[in-house]
């Protein structure tokens, strides 16, 4: 009798451990188009990691993985816990490629039907490659009558994995979804704040790309401010927008951090600080390829942010002093933690680890 008491104390302790563990969220994206190999993966600065992307057919709506990612996707889960047994995986569905995609989860979640396919696919498609979990990356819901659906396959798919675990005997596939992480990626009121809460344990908000070059070629920017001094848009605004407006709670919410900036080139080279003046803006650049230009970081604190430049050409950026402050904001908010988009662009694993110790355990 003894011996059964302490089995059953050594079983809710262990239970209580798990739950704790998910009552944060250290994440980053890997993304298969991005050159990596997943035995690459540094799994050790995180506590869940996203395997993206799956793709949505557009005639049948079922989710599926291409054949090129078919194997790295079926050995990603036990590639990265051969290094940490603790790290969670998630299938990434869908993903920011444009208006296509977003259309095609549009006319997915219009009737309960074509829901199915998809919630039923995705189910079957994470447990076949040993995923703990489906993130939902619709990029973005932009009507009314997306939002009525958005939050109708939130409520099904918590359903149907609630029911895939009775049957099954394994645990509950985790859910989460990637969101837009300000008005001025998309509107926020096309989220269905409460299905989103009832329903999803993870809300990634994407409070980067607020401010990129290709969108403001004529002068320097900080790219994914935390603040913003000028009123205009922030992570903290964003943030707050999904807390107060739509009523998420934060141990839902994860913060966004980009793992890349943007570049401009400047009009003079003498000025040069945010919002100079440039002659263009060109796109993105990844951290590890704006560090190996081996210019000076700038740390501005009013934005939360960072900038580099080399004759004419300018750099906004994360870089470790705004990452930590990033991290220790999402923390003092309370927030379920953060994720990063993504972990090939970081430079030796600088971010991961900065990010990781600035959250502590």
């Amino acid at each position: 009798m003894e011996k059964t008491k302490k089995q059953s104390l050594g079983i809710a302790i262990s239970s209580v451990l798990m739950i704790v563990a998910e009552a944060s969220i250290k994440g980053g994206y890997w993304f298969s188009g991005s050159g990596m190999a997943v035995a690459d993966i540094n799994p050790n600065p995180f506590t869940h990691l996203f395997c993206a992307f799956a793709n949505i057919d557009s005639t049948t709506f079922k989710v599926t993985i291409s054949s090129s990612d078919a194997y790295p996707f079926s050995i990603f889960t036990q590639t990265v816990q051969g290094k940490n047994p603790c790290v969670r995986t998630l299938l990434s569905i869908g993903g920011g490629g444009g208006p296509a995609i977003a259309a095609v989860f549009s006319q997915m979640a219009t009737t309960a039907g074509r829901r199915k396919a998809f919630i039923d696919s995705s189910i079957s498609v994470a447990r076949a490659n040993n995923f703990h979990g489906i993130d939902v990356d619709w990029e973005y819901p932009s009507s009314s009558t997306d939002k009525t659906n958005f939050g109708a396959l939130t409520r099904e798919l918590r359903a149907a994995v609630n029911q895939e675990a009775l049957t099954s005997g394994k645990s509950p596939l985790l859910l989460a979804a990637a969101v837009a992480g300000s008005d001025q990626i998309s509107p926020l009121q096309y989220y269905p704040g409460p299905d989103i809460t009832n329903n999803l344990d993870i809300v990634n908000a994407m409070t980067y790309d607020l401010f990129p070059s290709y969108a403001y070629p004529t002068s320097t920017q900080p790219p994914a401010p935390l603040y913003n001094p000028q009123g205009l848009f922030s992570a903290d605004q964003g943030i707050n927008q999904w807390l107060n407006t739509l009523g998420v709670p934060p141990y839902k919410l994860a913060l966004g951090l980009p793992f890349y900036g943007y570049k401009w080139t400047l009009s003079n080279p003498s000025v040069n600080g945010l919002f100079a003046p440039t002659t263009q803006g060109l796109g993105a650049i990844k951290y590890k390829d704006i560090k190996a230009v081996g210019a000076t970081p700038n740390y501005n604190a009013s934005f939360v942010t960072n900038y580099c430049y080399n004759g004419t050409n300018w750099y906004g950026y994360d870089d470790v002093d705004s990452i930590k402050a990033k991290v220790s904001y999402a923390k003092i908010k309370g927030l379920l933690g953060y994720f990063a988009w993504n972990v090939e662009q970081d430079n030796n694993w600088a971010l991961s680890q900065a990010a990781s110790t600035a959250w502590g355990v």
